[in-house]
């Protein structure tokens, strides 16, 4: 009711862009320099709620915001920001920096900050890396050449901070989701991958197994590296050391778990008894090559993974895993990405998300038994 309402509003308006458009396009000549209060009176609202939507503030209705921005893209407005601090327009664009799409937690992620961009009235420029630290530093240069206003990364990489010093360097600011980068100034959201992965051995080693291999994703991922040491370090403190030949590092996606299945699970005679993945997408393709070679889980493997997608913990699938927020990630990096746009002095912070501990049927659980257990 209140949205048809305001779509009556706007109409009321209507002749007052028509009317300014016209006037402009008529002479000939380049269109003059067109006025916050233009738009304001094209639209009909005030001065403020213009200044709100061109300076990132909230306060205002998403469908008032994209009407704003519509009419003021039609009337040729281009707002400079209005604090003396500001030195370059809004292109309401965001970069953001995936490894690829073949892992369905980067796209979940990719589709959750366009969603939270799009209420903002932002488009986001979508661009993957393959994991290769070259093609990182042209995405990097590409987003600067094209004055994103600011970026979100997942495919950061531990010792390489390059990116940072491009966009730095074009003063846009950066938020890392997922993976950290040394020495770089720029805002985290993660969640403790140290204690999640902590917590997700311990519960295959209550299995009594003692024979564990790891799997994850490239070590110069953060993300991957911190899971795989939390995963050794807890086995140790139970008790079980994991050789170095069953500590396996892949690519992040199911073709890479195909690859570490293939090399774990090749001699009959020495196989693990558990393979604890740093990926959901990774520990799927470990178990289709065990399925298609007669293996069965959890009879004979232990199969358990990270990250909680949706379709991993269907009864389907059955995955044990550790559950990361979603949409909660990637909505505070887009909120924590627009602060710094709109008041670059904001200085870069963490933020820590929680996670949980899905109990699935793929440890050799059964989780409505255990679940009651827990809930005693």
């Amino acid at each position: 009711m209140a949205v048809f309402g305001l779509r009556n509003e706007f109409e009321l308006h209507k002749d007052v862009k028509d009317a300014t458009m016209h006037q402009e396009q008529s002479t000939g000549k380049p269109r003059p320099r067109v006025s916050v209060a233009q738009v304001a009176r094209a639209c009909g609202v005030s001065t403020a709620t213009v200044s709100y939507v061109f300076n990132g503030k909230p306060g205002v209705s998403p469908v008032v915001r994209r009407h704003v921005i519509e009419t003021a893209n039609e009337l040729g407005y281009r707002s400079p920001l209005t604090a003396a601090k500001h030195n370059r327009s809004l292109t309401r664009v965001v970069g953001l920096i995936v490894p690829s799409m073949l892992n369905y937690m980067h796209m979940h992620w990719a589709q959750a900050i366009i969603d939270a961009a799009a209420e903002e009235g932002f488009d986001v420029f979508v661009s993957t890396t393959g994991d290769d630290p070259e093609r990182l530093a042209h995405v990097a240069a590409s987003m600067a050449a094209r004055n994103v206003d600011g970026v979100i990364s997942t495919g950061g990489m531990r010792l390489d901070a390059r990116i940072h010093g491009t966009l730095g360097a074009a003063r846009i600011p950066v938020v890392n989701l997922s993976r950290t980068v040394e020495h770089a100034d720029a805002s985290f959201i993660g969640i403790d991958d140290a204690q999640a992965a902590s917590e997700l051995m311990g519960h295959v080693l209550g299995h009594g197994v003692t024979k564990v291999a790891t799997v994850i994703g490239p070590r110069f991922s953060t993300a991957s590296a911190t899971r795989e040491a939390a995963f050794i370090d807890t086995a140790a403190a139970h008790g079980v050391p994991i050789p170095g030949r069953w500590r396996v590092s892949t690519r992040l996606h199911r073709g890479g778990g195909r690859i570490a299945a293939e090399e774990l699970l090749a001699d009959h005679d020495d196989r693990p008894e558990a393979i604890v993945c740093g990926s959901d997408e990774v520990a799927l393709g470990v178990i289709e090559h065990a399925v298609v070679n007669g293996i069965d889980i959890p009879g004979e493997l232990i199969v358990v993974g990270s990250d909680g997608l949706a379709r991993s913990r269907s009864p389907l699938l059955g995955l044990t895993t550790i559950v990361q927020p979603v949409v909660e990630m990637a909505t505070t990096a887009f909120r924590i990405l627009l602060e710094r746009i709109t008041e670059p002095g904001t200085p870069a912070r963490t933020v820590i998300c929680p996670h949980q501990l899905h109990i699935g049927t793929s440890c050799g659980c059964h989780p409505e038994d255990f679940n009651a257990l827990t809930a005693r």
